[in-house]
């Protein structure tokens, strides 16, 4: 007998959204490695994007989204976004959720890089992810079990099909969880760059995770890097929202030169990939970035988050400039899925981030991601709600014993990973960079990592490995795609390959059998 009917990984804003359309038909779980809190969509500054205003509509969306994403998008799942979006958020709005509004009463609505229209609903100036997770975790209080600081470690496979999840605690205790459905909602993996805006949680467990399994993985190749991390101390050390700039702020450089003037059309709010390589070629002849926000009135009402980290780092935004960095914010790729979320492997659904839907192309359009959550969330839900389960022969589980000290003494450190994939996987690669980074991979037994059991481990050492993983998958996809798309820049390969606008990079994890 499984003990849960859906078992879900993560607790963000794709795997609250499931539960929310499945809790009141199915018995559902929800674990996460630490808080349900510490997620990306908590700390989601931006807002989402709905064509919901009169004066928009959802081609106009649906096009913005194309254009973004470099014509590499799925068309089809673009338009279900896009139709789908507004009817879901105009539900929530009608059990009590609330976005931000002007004097009249009407809906505020903002502008960020590469949309067309104002269309960015906000909630609590620049807390609209905190808004929206805090809605949905008290409309399933007490509705679902909830399971915090349980770190999944394997995915459960028997004849092709996911019957559950394997977990350590942080007591080192093993346990296994049957299900007769598994949602995959672990988030990205920005987390394995030197600078990131995701949180620290984000290091792309939940794409090891399916690729041990023998999911197929979609365009690891397009990771977006948001324009503007706040600068402090020689480290990035939060996001400042793209919003800013969409109510006026400028780039500029030390001398207050204005970096994007001749950049492209949209100047500031061009494309995140545009802004990011314009500001990391400034950056890389030796000037400094700020953004100028002195043009923006009530800066601290309007933007309370950002006025309290720049506070928190000694940033004087008074003097009108924050200096910034990018750094890694969104995977476009990730475990490849149909229109409701369904994996390459039965029983399995991936949702949110982790997912490659194909609505994000090579570049995911801003405030494009909480509405991806909350749209294929509810699809995936849909769908889980119309399975009945079928009888699955489950064998009895037993803990590896087995130990292999070799593999742990060879581990690397996180920071070592996250400055190759920085240095050789960044915002700029060429053939060069990208071998020297799939041989500092290949060091490592991945094939080990991939195909055995890793209950011997500590949850930290498994971590790494998984980041192993991940960042070999974004290398070797990379090295692959020999032209320049959106998130994945190749100054090698400057430009666009016309025919390759639909190609697909699926990976298997059979291909990890030709490394030694």
């Amino acid at each position: 007998m499984m003990e849960n009917e859906v078992i879900i990984v993560g607790s963000g804003i794709a795997a609250l959204t499931t539960a929310y359309y499945l809790h009141e038909h199915k018995n559902v779980t929800i674990f996460t490695k630490r808080r349900k809190e510490e997620s990306n969509s908590w700390l989601a500054q931006g807002g989402v994007a709905a064509a919901i205003s009169i004066e928009d509509h959802w081609q106009c969306h649906f096009h913005d989204t194309i254009a973004a994403g470099c014509y590499h998008n799925d068309e089809k799942m673009v338009e279900l976004l896009v139709r789908e979006g507004p009817k879901r958020i105009s539900e929530w709005m009608e059990e009590g959720l609330r976005f931000d509004t002007k004097k009249d009463g009407s809906l505020h609505f903002g502008r960020e890089g590469g949309h067309g229209k104002r269309r960015i609903l906000h909630a609590g100036g620049d807390q609209t992810g905190r808004t929206i997770v805090a809605f949905l975790l008290e409309k399933l209080a007490g509705r679902v079990r909830m399971v915090e600081d349980e770190y999944v470690m394997e995915l459960l496979v028997e004849h092709g099909r996911c019957v559950g999840i394997k977990t350590k605690n942080r007591s080192g205790q093993i346990a296994f969880h049957y299900a007769n459905t598994v949602v995959l909602a672990a988030g990205g993996c920005a987390g394995i760059y030197a600078f990131s805006s995701n949180s620290q949680a984000a290091t792309g467990d939940g794409i090891a995770l399916a690729y041990r399994a023998g999911a197929k993985i979609a365009d690891m190749e397009f990771i977006q890097f948001h324009p503007t991390m706040l600068l402090a101390n020689g480290k990035a050390v939060g996001l400042i929202s793209e919003a800013v700039r969409g109510e006026g702020a400028v780039l500029v450089t030390e001398d207050g030169r204005k970096v994007m003037e001749s950049v492209h059309p949209l100047r500031d709010l061009a494309p995140r990939d545009i802004v990011a390589r314009a500001i990391h070629a400034e950056i890389q002849h030796g000037h400094r970035v700020y953004l100028d926000v002195s043009m923006i009135a009530r800066f601290r009402e309007q933007f309370p988050t950002i006025a309290k980290l720049c506070q928190a780092y000694e940033v004087d935004i008074d003097k009108g400039k924050i200096p910034i960095v990018p750094g890694a914010h969104f995977l476009m790729g990730g475990v490849h899925v149909n229109d409701h979320g369904q994996t390459s492997i039965q029983g399995l659904y991936a949702v949110g981030e982790v997912a490659c839907t194909g609505v994000h192309g090579a570049n995911r359009l801003a405030s494009n991601s909480l509405l991806e959550g909350i749209v294929f969330g509810a699809r995936a839900a849909e769908a889980i709600r119309r399975e009945t389960a079928s009888p699955v022969q489950l064998r009895k589980k037993t803990n590896d014993i087995h130990s292999n000290k070799k593999v742990v003494n060879d581990l690397p450190e996180i920071s070592t990973i996250q400055t190759i994939m920085s240095t050789y996987v960044g915002i700029v690669r060429d053939e060069q960079g990208l071998q020297y980074a799939k041989k500092w991979f290949e060091q490592f037994p991945l094939s080990y990592f991939a195909n055995s059991s890793l209950d011997h481990f500590s949850i930290n050492e498994i971590a790494i490995m998984h980041m192993l993983l991940t960042g070999w998958l974004i290398t070797t996809s990379a090295l692959q795609r020999t032209e320049s798309r959106g998130g994945h820049y190749r100054s090698d390969y400057p430009f666009e390959r016309k025919q390759w606008k639909q190609r697909r990079i699926w990976r298997t994890k059979s291909e990890l059998n030709v490394i030694a």
